[in-house]
């Protein structure tokens, strides 16, 4: 029987990668966390704080930037969704986030005007303000995006394992073009009422997250209480994506989470996803599993992040089904999530449901 949690576990990547190590026992005390959790915060993971602490001062210089200069690079201009974005632009569950952020993706080759399926049209370039503007943004942001995705490949080894499946299960569903984001984000002082990121469920796979300093995150554990993801240093917030939750039937559950700022605070993530063409079936997994969902209420129940036509008929945020494949569901987050910005570069799209 799955209990509510009060706090989220710590866990030592050196467990895994240690000489002599008991991979199996690290594997399935990970697997415990993520069915019973869906978070944990991962220390001795080899990324130097010296290296995290260089790109949160790119962090900081490109947020003291005019405003004038930041628009060089709108989210709105991007047919692709990527760039930066004003306080109060996403919206999170029908409702506004009080976050200043950029947005950048995996950069793949732009596919042609209506294109189908239409969610391959996500595929394109990011948008980078010029070197004698921000010095060594783009190349910190690409150095960052490189260690943190093979930080989470390695993690993907960990969970097939855990789940009792060959170690490249996960990495061969994710195909030939991943699609992954590395996203920074600047909080304000969340106003009373309000909240940084409102509750939700993270789209992709898995995300990896780093805190720099200031408190804010919480979990909701089964009990429906917000359980505080403190800012330790040196490690690394670890959580699951909708796309996990898919593939293993509800045996992981994206755990929802949000953000409430009582002071300035940048954070960084980076949300680990695959080719956009990837299939969220559920694998094939042992008896035992699925017994274990059935057995749990929250299992059972644990739904996705609502469409927007489905919130615009006064559903809860996390009572729908998931796509067929990932660029589908990660479709129905930019529809729910920048309904101008789809309006604008796509108003005849098919997938734009209740726009």
């Amino acid at each position: 029987m799955v209990t509510a949690f009060d706090d989220i576990p710590v866990v030592s990547l050196a467990d895994w990668r240690a000489p002599g190590a008991d991979r199996q026992a690290f594997a399935d005390e990970v697997r415990r966390i993520c069915h019973e959790v869906g978070f944990l915060m991962l220390v001795d993971h080899g990324i130097e704080q010296s290296g995290i602490d260089a790109w949160f001062e790119q962090l900081v210089r490109f947020f003291a930037l005019p405003e004038a200069t930041k628009a060089l690079i709108d989210k709105r201009n991007s047919s692709h969704f990527r760039g930066w974005e004003r306080v109060g632009t996403e919206f999170t569950d029908n409702k506004v986030d009080v976050r200043e952020q950029v947005d950048l993706w995996s950069e793949h080759p732009a596919a042609p005007t209506g294109v189908e399926p239409a969610y391959l049209a996500l595929n394109g370039p990011n948008q980078w303000l010029p070197e004698d503007v921000l010095p060594g943004f783009r190349t910190a942001a690409e150095e960052f995006f490189s260690r943190m995705g093979a930080l989470a490949e390695e993690l993907m080894e960990v969970f097939a394992r855990g789940l009792g499946l060959p170690a490249s299960t996960f990495s061969d569903r994710f195909g030939e073009r991943p699609m992954s984001l590395v996203k920074v984000i600047s909080y304000p002082p969340t106003p009373a009422g309000g909240a940084g990121v409102n509750a939700h469920k993270d789209t992709g796979f898995l995300t990896l997250l780093h805190q720099h300093r200031v408190a804010g995150l919480q979990a909701l554990n089964p009990d429906g209480e917000w359980i505080d993801v403190p800012p330790l240093r040196g490690a690394i917030v670890v959580n699951l994506g909708e796309m996990l939750q898919a593939m293993t039937g509800n045996y992981f559950v994206a755990t929802t989470h949000r953000v409430i700022a009582h002071e300035a605070r940048l954070s960084s993530a980076y949300f680990h996803g695959p080719d956009l063409r990837a299939s969220l079936a559920p694998l094939d997994l042992a008896p035992r599993f699925a017994q274990a969902v059935a057995s749990s209420a929250r299992h059972r129940s644990a739904g996705f992040m609502a469409k927007r036509d489905e919130l615009l008929r006064g559903a809860n945020g996390t009572s729908s089904t998931p796509a067929p494949v990932y660029g589908e569901q990660l479709w129905n987050y930019f529809v729910r999530s920048y309904p101008e910005n789809v309006r604008t570069h796509y108003p005849g799209s098919a997938l734009r449901a209740g726009g």
